[in-house]
């Protein structure tokens, strides 16, 4: 194919998923809106208020980069998942196979939508977050690598869980028993230096826990790691599950029979 062939290809597959999200808006867009104003107002106003500071900051704001970074993940993975998989109940992914399309260009375009969900999601919470806090960026560069590759990372992740899935209650395993108990235990709402140093060390091993303390550290200056050490760790699971995704498409795993 050519260079203009494969452009179109991507563009077509990027355009199908922000209008298959935005047409649906009340259901991808609003709900996640309502559950994070609901943490502000719970975790920042009431609980907030009794807890203080952290890590030298009013508590509502040390938490507002975390909420923003978990709504990101999730809606960035979810909206792949979500999508690749109906595509394959639908059979309607196998048009897509047939056709002269490299697997990286249906890759790139399955995971710039799902980013373009999670972003558009990370937007809004974070002007929400702004009617109850002020938050001051603290190196942009870092704020807007931090979100883009976490984003792209997450819709990485969906699609392998999409490709694997064999029904639809597969697709919500991974969000429920490993996305949402390691985005908790990801120093959303708390810093490590208060765990015990084993939990420290523990903590350590959860890559959620470097996507949330680079982009902390991108707004407010503060992490509890070194934010080019949670750079260079997203790069590598981002380059790892590409490989992955990209071999199974190869393989045809899950979606040739």
């Amino acid at each position: 194919m050519t260079l203009h062939a494969l452009w179109v290809a991507f563009v077509t597959i990027v355009v199908r998923e922000v209008r298959r999200f935005t047409r649906i808006w009340a259901q991808t867009l609003l709900p996640p809106a309502v559950t994070m104003t609901l943490y502000f107002i719970i975790f920042g106003n009431l609980i907030g208020s009794r807890i203080g500071e952290m890590g030298g900051y009013d508590y509502m704001q040390f938490i507002v980069p975390g909420l923003i970074m978990m709504a990101v993940i999730t809606n960035s993975y979810g909206n792949v998942v979500s999508s690749f998989f109906s595509m394959k109940f639908q059979r309607s992914i196998e048009e897509l196979l047939v056709s002269p399309v490299p697997n990286w260009t249906i890759l790139a375009g399955y995971v710039a939508g799902g980013m373009a969900r999670g972003l558009s999601i990370g937007l809004i919470v974070t002007l929400l977050s702004l009617a109850f806090t002020r938050l001051s960026i603290h190196n942009l560069p870092m704020v807007v690598i931090t979100v883009f590759l976490t984003s792209a990372l997450f819709s990485l992740g969906g699609f392998i869980n999409a490709m694997l899935a064999t029904k639809f209650d597969d697709i919500s395993i991974v969000p429920t028993f490993i996305l949402t108990p390691l985005t908790y235990l990801g120093g959303v709402f708390y810093s490590i230096q208060m765990l015990p140093e084993f939990w420290q060390g523990v903590s350590m091993v959860n890559p959620i826990l470097y996507m949330v303390n680079g982009f902390r550290y991108g707004i407010l200056g503060v992490s509890d790691v070194n934010p080019f050490v949670s750079l260079g760790m997203i790069l590598v699971f981002i380059v790892l599950l590409a490989a992955i995704a990209l071999r199974m498409l190869a393989r045809g795993k899950g979606i040739r029979h």
